[in-house]
C-alpha cells in the first residue's frame, strides 16, 4: 500500500508516521499541506503535532489547507484516512468525524504510556487487532478531551464507532473514556494516542501500535 503522510507547518510526528508506515509493510509517500495532489496514494495519515501553531484552534486552520480538499473528497469515496492526535483534531474540524477535542480537564499537558482497549476491528486501520485487545500506546496531548452532545455519543456507541477506549484512568477528560472513533463506513479513524511511537522494541513502550499500520498491508481496497 502507498500511504501518504501529510506535513503541515508545525507537524512534528510526520517523520515518525512515515517510519511506522514502512515498518508496517507499506510504502510511505510524503504529502505537503500546500499541494492539492495526493500522488495516487491508497491511504492517508494526518500526523500529530501543532499544525499552523494551533494559533486559532487545534486543527481549525489545517482544515483549509489545499491538501485537505482532495482528502475530504477521497475520504467520502472510501479512502482510508487516519488522524493521529492533531490529525484527529483536523478530522473533527473537517467534519469527517463528529465531536471535538478540547483542553484536557486538568489543564496540563500529558505525556505517558497509556493502556487502551481496541473496540472496533473492522476498519482498515484496526483489522490486525482482536476485538477487545488491550494495548499500551504513547499518549501526549494538551487538547485531547473528546466531547460531543449526548445524542452523538449515543450514536457512536450504538453504531459501534468507538475504535479505542482509555483503560485504568481517563488522562484528559474524554467523555465515556473515548480515545478514538471512526466514521460510519470505518475508513476514517481519529485516534488521540500515538501508535507510530509504539512500532519497534528499541523505542517506546513496545510494538502495540504496529497493528494500525500492518492492518493496511492486509487490505485490498476497491
Amino acid at each position: 500500500m502507498r500511504v501518504g503522510v501529510v506535513t503541515f507547518p508545525g507537524s512534528l510526528d510526520d517523520v515518525d508516521a512515515r517510519r511506522a508506515v514502512t515498518v508496517g509493510g507499506n510504502e510511505a509517500v510524503a504529502l505537503w499541506h500546500g499541494d492539492d495532489d495526493l500522488k495516487g496514494v491508497d491511504a492517508v495519515v494526518l500526523p500529530g503535532g501543532f499544525s499552523y501553531g494551533d494559533y486559532l484552534r487545534c486543527g481549525a486552520i489545517s482544515r483549509f489547507a489545499p491538501v485537505m480538499t482532495p482528502i475530504i473528497e477521497a475520504a467520502g469515496q472510501g479512502l482510508p484516512v487516519l488522524g493521529i492526535c492533531n490529525g484527529f483534531q483536523i478530522l473533527c474540524e473537517s467534519h469527517l468525524l463528529p465531536g471535538a477535542l478540547i483542553r484536557n480537564d486538568h489543564r496540563k499537558f500529558v505525556c505517558r504510556d497509556q493502556r487502551l482497549r481496541i473496540e472496533r476491528v473492522d476498519t482498515p486501520w484496526t483489522s490486525s487487532y482482536a476485538a477487545g485487545a488491550e494495548v499500551t500506546i504513547v499518549l501526549k496531548n494538551g487538547e485531547g478531551g473528546f466531547v460531543a452532545d449526548e445524542p452523538t455519543l449515543d450514536m457512536l456507541e450504538g453504531e459501534g464507532r468507538v475504535v479505542a477506549r482509555y483503560l485504568d484512568d481517563n488522562p484528559n477528560g474524554s467523555l465515556r473514556d473515548i480515545a478514538g472513533i471512526s466514521n460510519e463506513r470505518g475508513n476514517v479513524v481519529g485516534l488521540m494516542p500515538h501508535p507510530e511511537h509504539a512500532v519497534e522494541e528499541l523505542t517506546g513502550p513496545g510494538t502495540d501500535g504496529l497493528g494500525f499500520f500492518t492492518s493496511l498491508a492486509a487490505q485490498v481496497f476497491v
